[in-house]
């Protein structure tokens, strides 16, 4: 075949169109699995803390921030306050029977705060990231938060556990949303950027993990 000079600026057009073409989005259900931090606490109550539809400013559940900037986004809030990993885990299939594209995992300050060993909640971590991805969805790998309260060998307990989250989620392959980051201090990384409790963020810090989130998935629909 000979391409004429024609032929040759039509497909250098088509090509040009082509690398041009926007990453196309796509309707994505999200669950929001985790602790206090993912239902909203102080400011709301979660649907499963208050059925049918939660009750507070649906400002602190992360997920409206994501839904603002993503109306094609559905982001169900599958937080309880109080939770340690190992009763997050007994509530996973609940999340998967809805068959969504991403689990976000936030798990661990509780099992901190009520002393549990480390290494088991390490484990109940990578338990639920490899169920999540052995149902064929994407599970998210987040950071847990700070507090104000914390004591040294809590915070570096917060810092132990991140540190291995982080290390995880490149060996499993997913994403990584750094929520401890989005939500603490600039001049003290074991505190909160802003709490009314001095224990869960205030509403800034719970967009600003909203935001991050999406981050992650945007990477990850890009990457696809």
């Amino acid at each position: 075949m000979i391409i004429t000079s024609r032929s040759t600026a039509r497909w250098g057009l088509l090509l040009c169109c082509s690398l041009a073409a926007p990453v196309l989005a796509r309707p994505l259900t999200i669950i929001a699995l985790g602790d206090s931090t993912t239902a909203g606490t102080p400011f709301l109550l979660s649907p499963l803390e208050q059925p049918p539809q939660g009750q507070g400013d649906e400002q602190a559940f992360y997920g409206y921030w994501m839904m603002k900037k993503h109306a094609d986004w559905t982001v169900l809030n599958f937080g309880i306050d109080g939770q340690r990993s190992d009763e997050i885990l007994n509530r996973l299939n609940d999340a998967l029977i809805k068959k969504p594209n991403y689990i976000v995992v936030l798990a661990g300050v509780n099992d901190i705060y009520q002393e549990a060993d480390l290494q088991s909640t390490a484990h109940t971590l990578a338990t639920m990231y490899r169920t999540i991805q052995e149902a064929n969805s994407v599970p998210v790998a987040a950071t847990v938060l700070p507090f104000d309260r914390a004591t040294k060998k809590q915070a570096a307990q917060i810092r132990e556990l991140n540190a291995w989250i982080e290390k995880t989620a490149d060996r499993f392959h997913i994403p990584l949303a750094d929520l401890n980051k989005a939500a603490r201090s600039d001049s003290n990384v074991d505190r909160l950027s802003g709490s009314s409790d001095g224990l869960h963020p205030d509403i800034g810090g719970y967009r600003n993990m909203g935001l991050t989130v999406m981050h992650a998935v945007e990477e990850m629909e890009t990457a696809k």
